[in-house]
């Protein structure tokens, strides 16, 4: 479990930097996410690695909620949005992250962002909302592509999945991402376990 524990603070460290870059790069480009607005928190589409979950997979053990949270994702049947989202209102559009402070590098890098495209070049990608509320930012950061260029998702999540070649190299939906990381801290724990008892005999 050290190792494990040891891991996700390196995790934690690199999110750091991601939130910092990206929010300064969303702040100073006017590119903000809505306030309250949840509506990628319900896309079914989105995924993380296992390493990216771990910090809230031992965050979850650690309060004693990682047997009960694992129940819960092993009887969903199909895929849907991000187990942790706070629905606020009837569309579920509105809402809030019950696990803002553990939540994985996608939601930290969300809303503006780069990415490259078939030629190599850096382009600015940004969800629909974005685009609609903030028409003019939006148009004047294109202009601005070269001279303030986004931060590129693809770098920023390899800076983290590069600490853990295994638990980093598959991308998986974001709720069985976090059911393997659970499943991998309870076992871990429990061999841990079996080994202090050893010990001790």
């Amino acid at each position: 479990m050290q190792r494990l524990r040891e891991l996700s603070r390196r995790v934690e460290a690199v999110y750091g930097e991601i939130a910092d870059t990206f929010s300064k790069y969303q702040q100073n480009q006017g590119l903000q996410c809505r306030s309250g607005c949840g509506e990628c928190c319900l896309a079914p589409t989105i995924e993380a690695t296992v390493l990216e979950m771990l910090p809230l997979a031992l965050h979850l053990f650690d309060h004693g909620k990682a047997e009960h949270t694992l129940s819960q994702l092993e009887q969903l049947t199909e895929p849907q949005g991000c187990f942790f989202y706070q629905k606020l209102s009837f569309d579920g559009k509105q809402g809030q992250c019950s696990v803002y402070q553990q939540r994985p590098s996608i939601c930290r890098m969300f809303g503006a962002s780069g990415s490259r495209d078939k030629t190599g070049q850096t382009s600015l990608s940004t969800c629909k909302i974005i685009k609609s509320d903030k028409a003019a930012q939006y148009q004047q950061s294109l202009i601005m592509l070269q001279s303030s260029p986004p931060p590129l998702m693809m770098i920023s999540k390899e800076q983290v999945n590069e600490l853990d070649y295994q638990l980093g190299q598959t991308h998986y939906g974001i709720n069985t991402a976090l059911q393997l990381a659970l499943e991998h801290v309870l076992f871990k724990a429990s061999y841990s376990h079996d080994q202090t008892d050893q010990q001790i005999a």
